[in-house]
């Protein structure tokens, strides 16, 4: 204790803070990275150290400067928390923005700064499902085109599946027609069959089929 005898204590706690600076930010990165997102970069290390110090945070400005710095040179380190499924951010990419809650869009920004490629894919994803959803099968070339110019891997096969049959999705994206429903029963059949194996004959499983449709 003699070493610390002469020391104010708050320099000692604001000492305290610094050694442990991860730590002391975790709560805030998400606020401080999706502040950055929307600002395009171009934000004041003060602005954000206010904003986030009015929230709660004890730790110094210098912690701050050192995690944007990180962000903008694409080395900041991740956010402690679940990863979200696949599933769950496709999900997130094939709705429109406006339609996700605050959570959903802070958690999204945080897997855009995570993963940059996942950037390029939302873009093309979201494009993609509008032009299914209003039926511009005019569109589709061009859309191969950008995708097999500079996306991803996975997007690139899939654009390239697309290519081998242009024609037929091509005709297809403008008609009002689908298959859904035939799939759906198709769906319904197997559950029943797949429940009835080797417990029932064929004319139960006909009659269960018929009766259900």
């Amino acid at each position: 204790m003699r070493r610390f005898s002469d020391t104010d204590l708050d320099e000692l706690l604001a000492s305290a803070r610094d050694r442990r600076p991860n730590g002391v930010l975790e709560p805030f990165k998400a606020h401080l990275n999706a502040r950055f997102t929307e600002a395009q970069r171009q934000v004041s290390g003060t602005r954000l150290f206010l904003e986030i110090q009015a929230r709660g945070y004890l730790g110094s400005r210098q912690v701050v400067r050192k995690h944007l710095a990180g962000l903008r040179a694409g080395t900041a380190e991740p956010i402690r928390a679940d990863i979200p499924s696949p599933r769950k951010i496709t999900s997130w990419i094939m709705r429109p923005r406006e339609t996700l809650t605050e959570s959903q869009d802070e958690r999204f920004l945080q897997v855009w700064l995570a993963c940059p490629d996942i950037t390029r894919t939302c873009d093309l994803a979201r494009a993609f499902a509008d032009m299914v959803r209003h039926q511009r099968g005019y569109l589709l070339v061009e859309w191969i085109r950008q995708a097999e110019q500079d996306a991803p891997k996975p997007m690139k096969g899939f654009a390239g599946f697309l290519r081998q049959d242009l024609d037929a999705v091509t005709a297809g994206l403008p008609l009002p027609w689908s298959s859904g429903v035939v799939e759906g029963h198709v769906n319904r059949v197997k559950t029943l069959k797949r429940a009835m194996y080797g417990r029932a004959s064929f004319e139960l499983l006909r009659t269960r089929i018929l009766t259900q449709s």
